[in-house]
């Protein structure tokens, strides 16, 4: 498997005394955003289009798989990024 790509800090602070950059990475940026906007999504007929619940079949729960989908579209932004 490759390395993921994190792209850095979103909000770089000075390093600690250990020299590590303190601060989230850009990839969970972008993927807490992506997160939110699937949890709050709204549908008229429905409200919330993501209900907070476990499938009973034991898959993946749906805050599973929106963080799945998410760091999905995270990795996907960066990759982008690096396109001229």
């Amino acid at each position: 498997m490759s390395k993921i790509d994190e792209s850095g800090p979103a909000f770089p602070l000075d390093s600690n005394q250990f020299g590590a950059v303190l601060g989230m990475s850009l990839r969970d940026y972008f993927a807490a955003g992506f997160a939110q906007a699937q949890a709050t999504a709204t549908s008229a007929d429905s409200g919330y289009l993501i209900p907070d619940y476990v499938d009973p079949r034991g898959e993946e729960s749906v805050a599973q798989k929106i963080a799945r989908i998410s760091y999905a579209l995270a990795d996907a932004m960066l990759a982008a990024r690096s396109q001229p």
